[in-house]
């Protein structure tokens, strides 16, 4: 059996795929929706040391391995990366096909993070958020657009351009919060300053916003300068843990809280709740992961057995990133919770929550277009960043999407408010 036909076999795909291999050897139909090609014995190599989701990954980012075509495609297979196992008799093909190189051990390639220290800490935090951030200005414009805003857009109709989408999700923020001329709020994670300057221009808000990336601080600053709107919003290069002029009117808190950690939410929420004035708002903006079913919960297994157990255990899943390449190549020390987890917490921590959306479909949409952006742009990209990082943005952004659209993944925007005695300054029905 030729190299291709072994790995075409290997990968099981239901959709109309081919694979190419350096061998000059190929599997498939003769005009597929997308080629996986195997550039060298190098991706062998990856693959059979280091087999599954981590060991394919290496070798994508490498370039030993390449996909032409539609991606979405080959990331929709009948077997998922993580699930993959390569049997004796698919090895022994593998290496007599490919020969004794295929057992090499090769580094990772040099994008992957290997943090040190604890995990959460602060420092380590920082250099967390600045392995995903601190990569090049340019280069997010050219994913993003020109709204520099990289969070889940929310669309009207599913062919709202990005920038719409984009706006109409700043203004959603705007209207939950309650925002109104004069008042000061903290934005948490500000990016490139959008929401800011959203806030800003089209509220009369004053703005704080605070990031720990050192990219993110100097074009943001600018941003905010551009738009003529420096009396109005302050650029911080700050820990949130570190902000000490509170009170503030309003919080918003958009795509920042997947990388707080379980271990820091009751500091996370404490530290909010610490900034707000007694009746002012938090709108915490952040991706999830479903609940974990009822017959695979902690609980659901001990009913099946005849055991008790106590609390509420199925709300207590793992919430670190499964993926070894998000961790490895995304995210390092991202962490995402169950809605109802972080409802719970907040209530626990003096916040009563008020409303709760979730945004999953958009997200898709969104991505969608931050991949077609970034694939537009691939040569200007790979010159930005080197092919190794746009190759890691191409694939985290399309596994992404499907995720969302699997329904793997969640998004929610849950609103709280500092209580204020009793009183609210909510109305007695928000449309938003």
């Amino acid at each position: 059996m030729a190299l291709a036909e072994v790995v075409a076999d290997l990968l099981g795909s239901k959709v109309p795929l081919a694979v190419a291999a350096f061998d000059g050897s190929r599997a498939g139909p003769a005009q597929p929706v997308a080629t996986v090609v195997l550039r060298s014995p190098d991706a062998l190599a990856r693959i059979l040391t280091r087999p599954g989701e981590l060991g394919l990954s290496r070798a994508y980012v490498a370039g030993d391995l390449d996909i032409e075509g539609d991606i979405y495609a080959v990331l929709d297979l009948d077997v998922a990366p993580s699930d993959l196992r390569i049997g004796p008799g698919r090895a022994i093909e593998l290496l007599r096909q490919a020969g004794p190189s295929a057992l090499r051990v090769l580094p990772p390639p040099p994008e992957e993070a290997r943090l040190r220290g604890s995990r959460h800490s602060r420092g380590r935090d920082r250099r967390s958020i600045s392995h995903h951030y601190d990569v090049s200005n340019d280069f997010y414009e050219l994913v993003l657009g020109p709204s520099m805003t990289y969070s889940c857009a929310v669309f009207d109709q599913p062919d709202d351009s990005l920038e719409a989408a984009q706006t109409h999700k700043h203004e959603l923020v705007c209207a939950k919060l309650g925002l109104e001329p004069g008042m000061r709020l903290l934005d948490v994670g500000c990016g490139w300053g959008s929401m800011a300057i959203h806030a800003a221009a089209r509220h009369g808000t004053r703005v704080v916003g605070v990031t720990l990336s050192t990219e993110q601080h100097q074009r943001a600053t600018k941003r905010v300068a551009d738009h003529g709107l420096s009396d109005l919003v302050e650029i911080r290069f700050q820990d949130y843990r570190d902000v000490a002029d509170g009170p503030f009117d309003a919080i918003s808190s958009i795509g920042m809280f997947e990388h707080v950690g379980r271990r820091r939410m009751a500091e996370y929420f404490d530290r909010l709740l610490g900034l707000l004035r007694p009746g002012g708002r938090l709108l915490n903006h952040a991706i999830g992961r479903p609940g974990t079913p009822p017959a695979t919960t902690a609980a659901g297994r001990a009913r099946a057995t005849g055991r008790q157990l106590s609390g509420a255990a199925g709300l207590r899943g793992p919430s670190r990133i499964k993926s070894p390449f998000m961790e490895r190549y995304v995210f390092p020390d991202g962490e995402l919770h169950e809605v109802g987890t972080v409802v719970s917490m907040m209530q626990n921590h003096g916040f009563e929550v008020r409303h709760v959306e979730s945004l999953r479909e958009h997200y898709p949409l969104t991505l969608r277009r931050w991949v077609a952006n970034l694939e537009a742009n691939w040569d200007d990209a790979q010159s930005e960043v080197g092919p190794g990082r746009a190759r890691v943005w191409r694939l985290y952004m399309a596994a992404s999407a499907l995720g969302f659209e699997r329904h793997r993944l969640e998004i929610h925007q849950v609103l709280a408010v500092r209580p204020d005695g009793g009183r609210s300054t909510m109305a007695l029905r928000n449309r938003f």
